[in-house]
């Protein structure tokens, strides 16, 4: 028969089958695994318990208490929706929701920025707010420094501004992927006030978005062709491809690429030139 603390035992190792040191800021001495993820003793040391207690636990031989429930939420990176999962199967109340964190950018991930170049590069964090940009970004969308912080979110903007739309060659397929990637982000966390508050926004105000969002469409590409015409240095075919943060899965890297030598490269390389200087920004 399979019992909750079974259950929960299943639970903690998948998660820790997902992780590896390097994500969490740990040692690795090098030595094989039987098994891909973390050990069972460097969970114990991230959760602050000896390995003996977190090893019954997994082997559901001991209940886990509220205090030590957070701790291993803490330890494996849980989510909003995994912390409540964690709690559930221990037979625990559900959680109070954590207090979001202000998003930082951190210092590295900016220098990496302004190192690209030419190529067109943003920080997107885990409302789709544009966190950080470098100056081949700015020339390329538009000076999102010029915008209010609550107004940079690349989404809202796709929707709502006119420069946005008259970027990208075929807007509707740029906005659809835009709604249906807001579709996953609700999924993950369904009742963020801020996911909410802008599904309504763009409810009320974008027929199209009225329309893919009750579709329930979803997307999770992390590639691929965008086509644009920009006022200045005309048409531009770029290669997107996206990264999410090792250390902040909330947060994504967009870089935007030409093949070297082609025409949008060229493209790139004039468009930014007249911008070279303007840092990246970063906004919370």
């Amino acid at each position: 028969m399979v019992t909750t603390r079974t259950e929960l035992g299943a639970f903690l190792r998948a998660r820790r089958a997902e992780l590896t040191p390097g994500m969490l800021g740990l040692p690795d001495d090098g030595t094989p695994r039987r098994v891909p993820g973390l050990r069972r003793d460097e969970v114990a040391r991230l959760a602050t318990m000896s390995v003996d207690y977190y090893t019954r636990i997994e082997q559901g031989r001991l209940p886990a208490s509220v205090t030590v429930l957070e701790s291993l939420a803490r330890a494996l990176r849980l989510d909003e929706g995994q912390r409540s999962y964690l709690y559930e199967l221990a037979g625990k109340p559900p959680p109070p929701r954590r207090q979001q964190a202000q998003e930082r950018v951190r210092p590295p991930v900016r220098r990496l920025l302004d190192q690209l170049g030419h190529c067109p590069a943003l920080v997107l964090g885990r409302h789709n707010d544009i966190l950080a940009w470098n100056a081949a970004a700015a020339a390329l969308y538009l000076d999102f420094a010029e915008l209010p912080p609550q107004e940079r979110n690349y989404i809202r903007l796709v929707f709502h501004s006119p420069a946005m739309r008259d970027l990208h060659v075929d807007w509707e397929e740029a906005a659809r992927v835009g709604a249906a990637t807001l579709r996953m982000a609700t999924a993950g966390d369904p009742d963020d006030p801020r996911l909410r508050e802008l599904v309504d926004e763009l409810s009320a105000s974008s027929p199209e978005f009225r329309r893919w969002w009750s579709g329930r469409i979803v997307s999770t590409a992390s590639h691929g062709t965008k086509r644009y015409r920009h006022p200045v240095v005309g048409p531009l075919t770029l290669d997107c491809d996206t990264w999410t943060s090792p250390d902040d899965p909330d947060q994504r890297l967009v870089v935007l690429t030409a093949e070297p030598g082609s025409p949008s490269d060229e493209a790139l390389r004039i468009l930014t030139s007249w911008t070279a200087g303007t840092p990246s920004e970063v906004t919370r």
